[in-house]
């Protein structure tokens, strides 16, 4: 005959034992859901290199592509030594980087600053075709055929863009194409921000 009190005992650690893994997943549910009700702009992903130099740009020019009826220039730091330079990661095959392009167009016309671009994992005749086609807003170009580039500046998706300072300072990173919010609430304040200190 078996005593009742362990029993009990025993179907009660059974039960909290079946009932652990949805405790586990409620937990998490609250976390992810509190995270999207935030009102936070998810696409403002704090980066570790705001603040920081910069990485090395030594990228081969986009074959084909033109500047003022001349070869566009590579990306190199030379390209972005000492000027307030928005760096833009895009591709032909980014279907939001086609709605970001004439975004790039008109802040490629802000005498404050310089757009320069990353073509990230592209093939050179459709993103000759999307500059054709688009508008070129970049004074240059370096091709990331294979997304080394990217890796170091921390891209996680594209477009993302890198606004950097005159001493090579990262000042600002955006993930995803710009819209007006994000304009007037974080990359127009750091452009101003910027062009007062210089």
């Amino acid at each position: 005959m078996s005593d009742l009190p362990e029993d009990r005992a025993t179907t009660k650690g059974r039960l909290a034992l079946a009932l652990l893994p949805l405790t586990v997943f409620a937990c998490l549910a609250a976390v992810f859901w509190s995270q999207l009700d935030s009102g936070r702009d998810i696409s403002e992903i704090p980066s570790a290199l705001i603040g920081t130099k910069a990485p090395s740009l030594a990228l081969p020019a986009l074959e084909g592509a033109r500047l003022n009826d001349a070869p566009m220039p590579a990306l190199t730091d030379a390209a972005v030594k000492g000027k307030l330079t928005l760096v833009n990661v895009w591709a032909s095959w980014c279907v939001p980087c086609r709605a970001e392009n004439p975004v790039i167009l008109a802040l490629a016309k802000d005498p404050r600053l310089q757009v320069v671009g990353i073509n990230y994992k592209d093939q050179t005749d459709n993103a000759l075709r999307f500059l054709g086609e688009l508008g070129n807003p970049f004074s240059a170009i370096g091709v990331d055929p294979r997304g080394r580039a990217a890796i170091d500046w921390g891209v996680y998706g594209i477009p993302e863009s890198y606004l950097v300072g005159a001493d090579g300072t990262i000042l600002y990173k955006r993930v995803g194409p710009f819209d007006d919010r994000s304009l007037r609430e974080g990359l127009m304040p750091a452009i101003e921000k910027a062009s007062a200190g210089s």
